[in-house]
């Protein structure tokens, strides 16, 4: 639990021009939040991620997502936190979230650099660029492909 940095300026691009446009229309700041947090759940729950009592909220003046309720596991929490983190907008992610069944101990994490590819990270990490398909699925399913990572994106490093 703590807060994750993440860069700013990276990630998927929630807040497009109907973000731009409710938050033009929106009476206050609260409701740009709330309208904020609403795509960053949204886009949680495509990924097919899903959390007892998941309560997301989004503070624009900070940056700062926090992400409270109970994961089944794990994996599922780590991809829960990266898909909040890995919006741009987003700088920081307050982890609040617990975890049901803590089998497996916690990842690590790389944010992907120029010239990173999931092979060069796979060696960095295991000293084998052959495991990068361990990365890969770590990732999944905000990776649709082992070649499609960008410059800012924080990837989960499993054990």
């Amino acid at each position: 639990m703590g807060l994750m940095s993440f860069i700013k300026e990276a990630g998927e691009k929630l807040f497009g021009r109907e973000a731009k446009a409710a938050e033009a229309a929106a009476p206050d700041v609260d409701a740009a939040n709330a309208a904020a947090a609403a795509a960053i759940t949204t886009y949680v729950g495509t990924q097919g991620l899903t959390a007892d009592n998941l309560q997301i909220s989004f503070d624009g003046a900070s940056g700062i997502v926090t992400v409270s309720g109970t994961a089944p596991d794990q994996a599922t929490k780590e991809k829960i936190l990266l898909c909040c983190g890995n919006v741009h907008g987003v700088d920081q992610v307050d982890d609040n979230l617990a975890v049901a069944v803590a089998a497996e101990p916690p990842s690590r994490y790389h944010t992907v650099v120029s010239g990173d590819n999931l092979s060069k990270i796979a060696k960095a990490f295991y000293g084998n660029p052959n495991e990068y398909p361990k990365i890969f699925e770590a990732n999944k399913p905000m990776l649709k492909h082992p070649d499609k990572i960008y410059p800012g994106q924080v990837l989960r490093i499993p054990g």
